[in-house]
């Protein structure tokens, strides 16, 4: 099992930053990679970003590329989100995901994943 809390959210203005936190805790042994999925009201759960567990490897979704930053501390069990130049359509509720399986390339899919945290609300006013 692996237990999985997201902190940071806010309300932010247009142009503004955030940055996201997610603490993992359990089976950290397991995990393979972590991403950060966000699900805007009446929308899908959509991609946002990806890391390694093992080296540095990330993978962005295009909306994000260039804006948000994707980072880990495994000392700490910990992976980031820095969120910059924040605009109204990144409102949503950002979610920490963990998966355990080794797979060739960093998964985009929410059913990739096998953990989920709470998730943290993201409100950026224009």
């Amino acid at each position: 099992q692996v237990q999985l809390v997201e902190s940071g959210g806010g309300l932010v203005q247009a142009g503004g930053s955030l940055r996201l936190s997610c603490a993992a805790s359990g089976h950290i042994f397991s995990i393979y990679n972590m991403a950060w999925f966000r699900q805007a009201p009446g929308k899908e759960r959509d991609f946002v970003a990806a890391i390694s567990w093992s080296d540095s490897s990330t993978y962005y979704a295009n909306s994000v590329k260039g804006r948000f930053t994707i980072s880990r501390d495994n000392a700490k069990n910990a992976v980031y989100l820095q969120l910059n130049s924040l605009a109204p359509e990144d409102t949503a509720v950002y979610f920490c995901a963990a998966r355990l399986v080794r797979h060739t390339v960093l998964p985009a899919t929410e059913s990739d994943y096998d953990y989920w945290g709470q998730g943290t609300q993201v409100t950026v006013s224009s």
